[in-house]
């Protein structure tokens, strides 16, 4: 019974999460299973970290074949999977090498480092400033709390790590004004996920590289969540024609299983020297076995803009909700990145969905967020907003 494992679990595990009462023991492609054998449609997606489904058949091949082979070695050594990976990230993203680690926190703390090593060693700027975007969030560890301006996150942490600046996104005046001698990078999310769903103007973003090549700053483009075809292009920053000079990634890299990476651009790779950065588990073979496949099952899955098309329709059955209920605000979104702002807070929203059998989440108090794996079809879009239709009448605002 869920209870049972809910009451080990407040027993024994740091209560820092809010969990919804429900244990998951199964999941396939766009389903997931509780204990008690009930059916949920995945419309979150671990976050958006199930990009190609719950345990897709090719994943699942993927990392049998590698454990039954080499699970760890550590980077003293060469492994095939890991070179492997490098190529295929390098190659889609059109930069030159890439870092492995395992998460997306660390992935940003890597390319903070990286940007400021290049900044020290190459360009001669010893400040360290980055800037980053108010509604941003690049993680949890001290240095990308700092990098995330909401006081939610950042309270009981201080002093955190010196060297942050924070600006308005898709402001790019404001960012003109915050640059100083000591700055070393801008860092913004194409689509910022935690935030709210909100999506760079294809004029900022441009502006905002030009700036960079003016200015000889780095652009850090933060898509950890946005990335891993889930706008519909590998990387979001591909809607742009805007390229980062440091490119972050994760969730969705390893379809599931725990992996992050820094790609880089080579000018920016060469001020880095051995022992200037590392881990002991990123990039191990299970990791890249798995994020190969992945890789390549997103390829499949955003071919003919066939993801982009679900969003379009997606949003189109939101708006429609939106004419008929005046408490939604606004819709918002790119590709299955999506999120509809409400004038309430959405907890209850999400709670109702449970029951109705969907996962989906409120992000900043007020937005419903909606990642669904990249395999979702027309009909489970439907089924979701119509049951979001019968909870919304419920509501009297």
């Amino acid at each position: 019974m869920n209870e049972n494992w809910i009451e080990l679990e407040k027993k024994y595990h740091l209560q820092i999460y809010g969990r919804l009462p429900v244990v998951l023991v199964e999941g396939k492609g766009m389903e997931v299973y509780d204990i008690n054998g009930k059916k949920y449609l995945d419309f979150l997606a671990g976050i958006g970290v199930n990009n190609v489904g719950h345990c897709h058949p090719k994943v699942v091949e993927a990392i049998k074949k590698q454990a039954e082979t080499l699970i760890h070695t550590s980077n003293i050594y060469y492994t095939i999977p890991q070179i492997k990976l490098a190529k295929k990230l390098v190659e889609l993203s059109g930069l030159d090498k890439a870092f492995f680690c395992n998460s997306g926190a660390e992935a940003n703390e890597g390319a903070i480092k990286f940007a400021r090593k290049y900044a020290s060693k190459v360009l001669g700027k010893d400040g360290g400033e980055v800037i980053s975007m108010y509604n941003a969030f690049h993680g949890r560890t001290l240095t990308t709390l700092a990098a995330t301006p909401k006081p939610k996150y950042q309270e009981g942490y201080h002093p955190l790590p010196a060297g942050f600046k924070h600006v308005p996104f898709n402001n790019i005046e404001a960012l003109k004004e915050a640059i100083s001698n000591k700055t070393v990078a801008i860092m913004i999310e194409p689509v910022q996920g935690e935030g709210g769903i909100h999506v760079a103007d294809k004029d900022y973003l441009r502006a905002v590289r030009d700036l960079c090549d003016d200015k000889n700053i780095v652009l850090i483009f933060d898509e950890v969540q946005c990335g891993m075809g889930r706008t519909g292009r590998m990387f979001a920053y591909e809607h742009y024609g805007v390229k980062p000079d440091i490119l972050t990634l994760a969730k969705a890299l390893g379809g599931g299983v725990p992996i992050g990476a820094v790609v880089l651009k080579d000018e920016i790779a060469q001020a880095l020297s051995f022992g200037d950065h590392g881990t002991t588990f990123g990039g191990n073979p299970l990791a890249c076995s798995a994020a190969l496949a992945s890789v390549e099952v997103i390829e499949e899955l955003i071919k003919d803009d066939k993801v982009i098309e679900k969003g379009k329709y997606f949003i189109r059955k939101l708006e429609n909700l939106k004419e008929k209920y005046s408490f939604i605000k606004e819709v918002r979104g790119l590709g299955l990145m999506i999120g509809a702002e409400l004038e309430f807070n959405g907890a209850d929203i999400v709670k109702k969905m449970l029951e109705k059998g969907f996962l989906i989440n409120c992000t900043s108090d007020v937005v419903l967020r909606f990642l669904p794996p990249l395999i979702v079809e027309k009909e489970q879009i439907d089924d979701l907003v119509n049951a979001l239709d019968e909870v919304f009448a419920e509501i009297k605002k």
